[in-house]
């Protein structure tokens, strides 16, 4: 099973603004999913967001 964090739980790891993270969902640049009134992002999600851009797959 995946696992979810906390939008301030990302924040405090990649020590930027709760509301940072919460900006990057409004824009499409983190994709979270809502759980009543939390939001949650996947591990996978954090992985895809921190690769770099220019990594090219095998």
């Amino acid at each position: 099973m995946e696992k979810y964090y906390t939008p301030e739980e990302i924040a405090a790891n990649l020590k930027v603004s709760r509301k940072t993270i919460y900006n990057w969902i409004q824009e499409g640049r983190l994709k979270a999913v809502k759980i009543g009134h939390f939001w949650r992002i996947s591990e996978s999600e954090l992985n895809r967001l921190l690769r770099p851009e220019n990594e090219t797959k095998p």
